[in-house]
């Protein structure tokens, strides 16, 4: 598991575990209803970055951190937009290429391996840039936002959902907490969080026009208690493909983002931003 320091090895080696604990979307759920299905609550917070980015046809559209695909299948179905994927994972970019062939839709959408803060795509391109819970494992963040508003067209915008800081954690928080931290780290790799206030900052600085900051900490709790039973209904199969300390990282991590996310230190947050 030392390879949660590089971002590119360790997602590569948890994708297919990933598939038993997050479910399709590798991303956090947003519950309309507390007893909503995961598979429910990760396609409402799909349709709620949807409707805040006014996705529509024709529309093309940059997915960062694009995971195993099926967000960006779901838009290019849903809404008739035309959208590119990029992962630095090449397993995650060989099964999103796999799933748009087996949807019927690789024809509006491709996938590539790149780079969020550095992805060589030429300026003013897309109509619209995606970021799903992709960004807090980006230690260069104003990159990020910066390579997002260049490949932005005039009157193009950004919609960025992640994790995110409530309250800042104090020096003597975090040396008690170290060893908690650990879990995390290797459970779901090499992560840095901000503020949502520090990422309307940022999005300002690249020359972004901010139109909405959204706290929806509340609605994508229940998340943790469906990942926390998604472990124990598939461990056998979780454990062959991460083994023994995989397991126990993940069953430890839940617990401790519980627990952030009760006392407010952690929580979820979106970003709707435009180039004027």
């Amino acid at each position: 598991m030392a390879s949660a320091d590089d971002p590119v090895t360790h997602y590569e080696q948890v994708t297919r575990a990933w598939q038993y604990l997050l479910g399709e979307d590798f991303h956090y759920g947003y519950f309309r209803e507390k007893d909503e299905p995961l598979d429910v609550a990760t396609n409402n917070l799909t349709l709620l970055m949807a409707e805040k980015g006014a996705l529509g046809p024709g529309i093309a559209v940059l997915d960062v951190g694009c995971g195993i695909g099926n967000p960006a299948c779901f838009l290019a179905e849903r809404y008739a937009c035309h959208v590119t994927g990029i992962s630095t994972s090449r397993v995650g970019i060989a099964l999103a290429q796999r799933r748009a062939e087996e949807r019927g839709c690789a024809d509006r959408v491709s996938f590539a391996i790149g780079d969020g803060m550095d992805n060589g795509l030429p300026d003013a391109s897309f109509d619209r840039v995606w970021v799903l819970e992709a960004s807090h494992l980006m230690p260069r963040k104003q990159a990020l936002l910066e390579e997002c508003a260049r490949v932005l067209r005039r009157g193009g915008s950004l919609v960025l959902c992640d994790i995110i800081l409530r309250r800042d954690l104090p020096n003597a928080e975090i040396i008690r907490r170290s060893r908690e931290f650990l879990h995390l780290h290797y459970a779901f790799g090499h992560a840095k969080l901000e503020a949502l206030d520090t990422y309307r900052r940022l999005a300002e600085s690249a020359g972004l026009e901010v139109r909405e900051t959204l706290d929806v900490s509340d609605a994508v709790f229940p998340t943790l208690a469906h990942w926390r039973r998604k472990l124990e209904e598939n461990t056998e199969e979780v454990r062959a493909l991460i083994g023994d300390e995989g397991v126990d990282h993940f069953r430890a991590s839940c617990e401790i983002l519980l627990t952030l996310w009760e006392q407010r230190f952690f929580g979820y947050g979106l970003v709707a931003a435009a180039k004027t």
